[in-house]
């Protein structure tokens, strides 16, 4: 599976973005699709993810409530709207993707794309 994040960019706190993540599998919707982010100095973390329907989502405590999670199968595409951004929200966000078999677990993705640039400014 091949994946390519979209949509990074500067913005102020308080701002907006969508992030896309389109995959080259034709079995999009065989997979769950998860998006995680990498700040200078920090390890690589779980922001939120998505089953293989969209029925289900989760997402990290940090985000809740201001970002959601998306997708569209017939668009092989998962995207990840980013409202109320802040300071810290500041990273590479790179999307992944994990089959079915694996489950839906934060800890199973074993496909990822390029990272796309976040810039949050207070």
């Amino acid at each position: 599976v091949q994946l390519q994040a979209f949509g990074g960019g500067s913005v102020q706190a308080g701002g907006s973005l969508r992030l896309s993540c389109a995959a080259s599998e034709r079995a999009f919707n065989a997979y769950s699709m998860g998006w995680f982010r990498q700040a200078p100095g920090k390890e690589r973390e779980f922001v939120a993810h998505i089953n293989w329907s969209g029925g289900s989502t989760d997402y990290a405590d940090s985000v809740k409530g201001r970002f959601t999670i998306s997708r569209d199968n017939a668009k092989n595409t998962v995207y990840l709207q980013m409202n109320s951004l802040k300071p810290e929200d500041t990273a590479v966000y790179y999307c992944a993707a994990q089959h079915v078999g694996r489950g839906f677990s934060r800890d199973n993705y074993n496909y990822w794309g390029q990272g796309t640039q976040v810039t949050v400014s207070s």
